[in-house]
């Protein structure tokens, strides 16, 4: 799909190359230690400080570029178009590496709140800033609670904040793209708001799913024309799926 082939239109910080792959495996899994614990403390301790979300969102900044950084990781965001941060989107994104998620926190514009497992939210301090900053706790084992973990994606959308979605559910082990679940796309059908496609491409090199090695390198984050899901119903799930799929599969490429 040429028209979601996204252009370079800035580099983003925080990045560096390293020296090789065992420095960069000790320095980058201490900063996701320590850099972890610290950021978290941050965000809890401050971020009940109006506006909400504000101060998380500035310390997960913080966190991922200083965990690209420690890795020796270069970042570069690509944008087909440019997209105004005076309105949310839903951005849906492929998953192969635990460095996806510094480098989407990094590159994508506004304030973004993640869809995570619920278990997350049970790791003290970590889970504790999760809960403050608004991120969005999904218990994949209880159908019964999806409702109220909608309600509460809607809210935070409405705040105008952006909600970030894995489709595949997990990490991809080997870097072909998983099939893609329902939740974020009935998320993105009940609130009306556009889907932006993103591709990730180069993480799963840096660091695979289950290793502690880090290599240094480059990850490119490249962000589609957005799809407006109003242009979809609900019977049109599958279309909307399909269409948003193939071009994350597109963008992934780099």
């Amino acid at each position: 799909m040429s028209d979601d082939r996204a252009t370079p239109t800035r580099d983003a910080r925080g990045a560096g190359s390293g020296p090789g792959g065992l420095l960069t495996s000790i320095t980058g899994n201490l900063f996701l230690i320590l850099g972890t614990l610290v950021c978290a403390t941050l965000a809890v301790l401050f971020g009940w400080l109006p506006p909400r979300g504000r101060w998380v969102h500035l310390m997960a900044r913080t966190w991922s570029r200083g965990l690209l950084w420690a890795g020796g990781v270069s970042l570069e965001s690509r944008f087909a178009t440019p997209l105004p941060t005076d309105r949310p989107y839903i951005f849906m994104a492929n998953h192969q590496s635990l460095y996806d998620i510094p480098a989407l926190i990094t590159a994508l514009p506004g304030q973004t709140r993640f869809l995570a497992k619920r278990g997350l939210f049970q790791i003290p301090v970590f889970g504790w800033a999760l809960k403050v900053g608004g991120f969005i706790s999904i218990d994949r084992g209880d159908r019964s609670r999806a409702g109220e973990s909608f309600a509460e994606a809607i809210r935070e959308l409405g705040a105008g904040a952006s909600a970030v979605v894995f489709p595949e559910g997990t990490r991809s082990g080997d870097g072909k793209l998983l099939p893609f679940q329902r939740g974020g796309f009935l998320l993105a059908l009940k609130s009306g708001l556009p889907i932006v496609p993103v591709g990730i491409h180069g993480s799963r090199e840096v660091r695979a799913k289950q290793s502690l090695r880090i290599r240094p390198g480059r990850i490119i984050v490249s962000c589609g024309r957005p799809l407006d899901s109003a242009d979809y119903g609900v019977r049109d799930k599958a279309r909307l799926m399909e269409d948003v799929r193939r071009r994350v599969l597109a963008l992934a490429a780099g």
